[in-house]
């Protein structure tokens, strides 16, 4: 898929009324720096240029892993709490859960019509998921994450879906989802758009993509000291000048990106701030950053967290809102599949 982002931004910035944003997360866990810097930041961002923005917290693509399943209440709730301290405003944005909006999951069976077994086994993304999944089987709902994605984007009928490099997968499924419902049934979905983040691929502290599932991640609601413990156990090497080269040296490069994109500096001026003096003055700078970048963002957490029923509240609402929006559309996929009776 070609992705123009420079132009595209441009048309939003010219008419963000145009555009309508599906974004979102599974509940599997607290949200971490590599969800800010590549998601949520760019989400606040189009939600103050004023484009529509919907919210899905997917609990049922977290069925498939028993232990996120059994404790999914407090992880939404946790969830909802990192979003309103990272600027989501829910009186500008829908914010809404799988499972409370039925005739958004009765678009998935239709859908799977439209895609082959193997566009679904070669998705990339996929068979990331199943290789850190740790399950010796891995169940059908896994491989129908993709589908489950493209109701989630035309449910409300979203033309742009704000993406990093590694999600590009299940856009571009989407897209052939809407072109081949719309080419079998009549003109019913837009073909959304990827917003591709400027940011590069965020490294956890062990020179790996950063994920709640490897245990390598900052989590935005992580404390001060919870969070220096985990820079200091962060991979480096045994060169003791500090450079920025994230091929030969991920573990290290990966700090002074952290603290590059905490700090608003180009990681090699980073780099060259600590020079020889070494691993151990890179993870103290880095430990520093994080925590001056985080800290407001945590009182706001903390905040947010005191408001009793506050979570629930904004939930109710945004379920609601979607769910209206889903029924309209269902009827409407209804009436061109010739299935309203």
């Amino acid at each position: 898929m070609t992705i123009q982002t420079a132009s595209l931004q441009d048309r939003i910035d010219a008419r963000p009324g145009d555009f309508r944003v599906l974004t979102g997360d599974r509940p599997t866990g607290p949200l971490h720096l590599g969800h800010y810097f590549g998601t949520l930041r760019n989400r606040v961002r189009l939600q103050r240029r004023g484009v529509e923005l919907i919210v899905v917290v997917a609990d049922y693509q977290v069925l498939t892993d028993r232990d996120v399943a059994d404790r999914l209440a407090p992880t939404v709730h946790g969830l909802i709490l990192d979003y309103l301290a990272a600027g989501l405003d829910p009186e500008r944005a829908t914010i809404f859960t799988h499972s409370a909006v039925p005739a958004l999951n009765q678009l998935v069976l239709p859908f799977l019509s439209l895609v082959s077994v193997p566009e679904l086994q070669r998705n990339p993304t996929v068979k990331d998921e199943i290789a850190h999944s740790r399950q010796s089987a891995v169940s059908g709902l896994m491989f129908t994450y993709p589908v489950h994605q493209a109701a989630d984007i035309l449910f409300c009928k979203g033309n742009l879906v704000p993406v990093g490099q590694d999600q590009l997968p299940h856009v571009e499924l989407t897209r052939t989802v809407a072109r081949r419902f719309n080419e079998r049934y009549g003109e019913v979905f837009p073909v959304p758009e990827a917003l591709l983040g400027t940011t590069s691929l965020l490294l956890g502290t062990d020179g790996t993509k950063m994920s709640k599932s490897r245990g390598n991640a900052i989590a935005l609601s992580a404390t001060p000291d919870e969070t220096a413990r985990l820079i200091r156990s962060a991979k480096t090497d045994a060169d003791r000048h500090i450079t920025y080269d994230p091929q030969a040296r991920p573990g290290v490069s990966g700090l002074v990106q952290l603290a590059a994109l905490c700090l608003g500096q180009d990681p090699h001026e980073v780099a060259a701030t600590v020079g020889a003096a070494g691993a151990a003055a890179l993870k103290r700078l880095v430990t520093e950053a994080v925590n001056e970048f985080l800290a407001p963002l945590r009182a706001r957490r903390a905040g947010y967290a005191r408001e009793p029923g506050l979570v629930w509240d904004v939930l109710r609402a945004g379920n609601a809102r979607a769910g209206a929006r889903a029924e309209q559309t269902l009827a409407e996929v209804r009436e061109a599949m010739g299935t309203r009776y």
